[in-house]
């Protein structure tokens, strides 16, 4: 084993220990004996079975036949959870004929960052993770099932089904995706029209043909973003079915991946004897293993925010220096964009996740000796699902890369590190992405201006203010401010200017995530600007350093910046797009770096 992921996880476990222990006390309290629904009074098991036919009803009644409880993010707006809607009979269809049970436990909500981006529904995005996770938990408390099936896909959906699971890590719990979307408009096309309609070189009617041209099928998108992100994590922690992530829906496969992942949770429930719950899965082993992956795809950054709450919701506590640390450990092995020009389709093509994970067990960058849902040892992900004859099949992965310019070995890697970098100084911790951007802008001195809005920072773009090098400070974007949005609208601007041949960079307490680009970005500040935090003393024209290879954030050359009085602002009241119902979200919302949750450590 690679000595940096050896000395992570047995710090990460030292200091988990307490918390980690009396986690899993009360998941074993939880078990008890035989399903749960055992235990419900008569009237109680009657209205949990009402509505069920009379086969179903029967097999309930008793102790003996397993019910799956089925948690979707199904809504038919947005193409990532659409194909969804067909999931629910095919698995109580797979479930009859594996003589078993599944009930429709509930719904939770998916909003998709596409839809909001730069509007007032994005201020709810972060914090949807925190309702969904409070949504599976409603769902599974009726106490009725032996497992679970969670379906899900985008940014905040999967941790939240995975923080709310959790809660009853008693249970088997098994991911199901729907899988990407096929290829359209490429990403870099796509890239260079937005930076052409910010720059004003065409109107809005192509910017909507080409958006509609990459965003145009039932599926999730195909860049690497959170999303796709997400189902990478799923599989390196062990939750999800080998090589399914990145199957397209509508498939033949898909359809029967969708099929075996009822199998595989019946055969862990604890009616039979390979009981395997989520809690003895998500250990920080799986953590561990989870954030390797994220560094060697280059993945999203609101992983550094996401992770952070799964593990605690599991008695884990990480924080952004195992992220760095293990960052300077594990190359970066994939380029899709905003990584470089391919999707996922591409970079499933070239060998995929079961690629990626035989090589880095091979070099000691992951833990093989770990719980998953198909059994122990991560070893049983180096393989690949395909048809043969009409039934489900494992194969081989590729034993090279199909396309060195998407997927490569540890032996050959696009940089010897994973891209991803704390950066620490006198205005706080934050993190940078680096994975996406040129080496010559790794790091950037530059007077600051200071914006309290996008929109302000757009309103000066069309003002031709900024015309000049500078370090962008967006600020009071953190998730006590206002949910702490992605603030992707700035991005074509950036981007812009970057073209024009200045030098910017960006300084926020608020995120930017997996679509990160080529624009040097020090995001998710903490301590934010409203509890005070130093970029709240940032002044117009202060000279920012951001540092990148050295891990450094500053502001340079002004005396006493540390006793300036912090510039603690009134943003206005959250109102409007239901931001007025997230007033107690925002009270209680912890830092970035502790996950910015509702939760804390729970």
């Amino acid at each position: 084993m690679n000595p940096v992921i050896v000395e992570v996880t047995r710090r990460i476990e030292k200091r988990s220990d307490r918390s980690r222990g009396e986690y899993l006390e009360r998941m074993h309290a939880a078990a008890g004996d035989g399903p749960a629904r055992g235990g419900l009074a008569c009237s109680n098991l009657a209205h949990g079975f009402a509505a069920s036919g009379d086969a179903e009803k029967q097999a309930l009644s008793g102790s003996v036949v397993p019910n799956i409880g089925i948690v979707s993010a199904y809504n038919d707006m947005l193409s990532a959870h659409q194909p969804f809607a067909g999931y629910p009979p095919l698995i109580k269809e797979a479930a009859a004929e594996l003589g078993a049970v599944a009930q429709f436990a509930g719904g939770v909500p998916a909003m998709c960052d596409g839809v909001t981006q730069g509007t007032g529904g994005m201020d709810l995005s972060l914090f949807s993770r925190d309702v969904i996770a409070l949504s599976t938990a409603v769902a599974l408390s009726h106490n009725m099932f032996d497992a679970v099936l969670c379906l899900g896909v985008c940014d905040k959906i999967v941790p939240g089904l995975l923080i709310g699971a959790l809660s009853f890590g008693h249970l088997p719990v098994v991911f199901v995706p729907a899988g990407p979307m096929v290829s359209g408009l490429g990403n870099k096309e796509k890239a260079r029209t937005r930076e052409q309609y910010a720059a004003g070189k065409v109107g809005r009617d192509e910017l909507l043909a080409a958006e509609s041209a990459a965003y145009h099928a039932p599926g999730t998108c195909t860049f690497y973003g959170t999303a796709n992100s997400n189902q990478m994590l799923m599989e390196f922690m062990g939750l999800q079915l080998p090589g399914g992530s990145f199957v397209n829906p509508g498939t033949e496969l898909r359809d029967h991946l969708t099929r075996e992942a009822v199998g595989t949770v019946l055969k862990s429930t604890n009616l039979g004897e390979d009981y395997m719950p989520l809690a003895e899965i998500l250990d920080a082993k799986a953590i561990v293993n989870g954030i390797a992956g994220l560094l060697a795809t280059g993945g999203s950054t609101n992983h550094t925010i996401h992770l952070v709450a799964i593990a605690a919701a599991a008695g884990i506590h990480i924080d952004w220096q195992d992220f760095s640390d293990i960052s300077g450990a594990v190359p970066q092995l994939s380029r899709v964009y905003p990584n470089g020009s391919a999707d996922v389709n591409h970079f499933h093509a070239a060998g995929g996740l079961g690629f990626l994970i035989r090589d880095m067990l091979a070099n000691g960058l992951l833990h093989e000796d770990v719980n998953t849902i198909v059994g122990p040892g991560l070893e049983r992900f180096c393989r690949e699902p395909r048809i043969n004859d009409g039934q489900l099949a494992w194969g081989d992965v590729p034993g090279e890369s199909l396309d060195p310019d998407i997927l490569r070995p540890s032996s050959d890697p696009f940089s010897p590190e994973g891209g991803l970098r704390l950066v620490t100084g006198n205005v706080g911790r934050a993190v940078v992405k680096i994975s996406a951007v040129d080496k010559k802008h790794h790091s950037i001195k530059a007077p600051a201006r200071v914006f309290h809005s996008q929109q302000a920072f757009v309103d000066a773009f069309n003002n031709d203010e900024l015309e000049r090098d500078f370090v962008a400070v967006i600020r009071y974007q953190g998730p006590r401010a206002n949910g702490m949005p992605e603030l992707h609208k700035l991005t074509p601007y950036l981007g812009v200017l970057q073209n024009r041949g200045f030098k910017v960079a960006l300084l926020t307490d608020g995120r930017m995530s997996g679509a990160s680009g080529k624009v040097l970005a020090a995001i998710q500040v903490t301590p934010e600007a409203i509890a005070g935090g130093p970029i709240a003393a940032i002044r117009d024209g202060d000279v920012i350093c951001i540092d990148a290879a050295n891990g450094t954030i500053k502001v340079d050359d002004v005396a006493g910046f540390e006793s300036r009085t912090a510039d603690i602002v009134d943003i206005g009241p959250q109102t409007g797009m239901g931001r007025e119902l997230f007033g107690a979200f925002r009270e209680r919302a912890t830092g970035a770096e502790q996950g910015a949750s509702l939760f804390g450590s729970v």
